[in-house]
């Protein structure tokens, strides 16, 4: 997950919602010692352990909170929240040379 997908994914999702991401994400993640999108000079278990309590504490949570909260944990949400993905276009042709390896001088 990107940080512009998930300002724009934590404007609307629910506590729900991030409760079922959360879930999914301590079910299904296996390297806990990877490094974290949100600040890669910690893991995924340091900021699961920073985050967390957070959400169950059951107080609001401020905007940067939830958007940090979906950045580091969003891959793991119910894919009708996710973006769609943008396609990119196919290139027209590629021009190709087998390529020279003498090259007289």
């Amino acid at each position: 997950m990107n940080k512009s997908n998930a300002k724009v994914i934590a404007e609307t999702i629910t506590r729900d919602q991030l409760a079922a991401m959360f879930q999914t994400a301590k079910e299904s993640i296996s390297d806990w010692s990877a490094a974290s999108s949100v600040n890669p000079s910690m893991s995924m278990g340091k900021v699961w352990n920073i985050m967390y309590p957070l959400f169950v504490a059951n107080q609001p949570l401020r905007p940067q909170i939830t958007i940090n909260m979906v950045w580091a944990f969003g891959d793991h949400l119910e894919p009708s929240l996710k973006p769609a993905k943008k396609k990119r276009a196919a290139p027209a042709a590629v021009h190709h040379e087998d390529p020279r390896f003498e090259v007289s001088s």
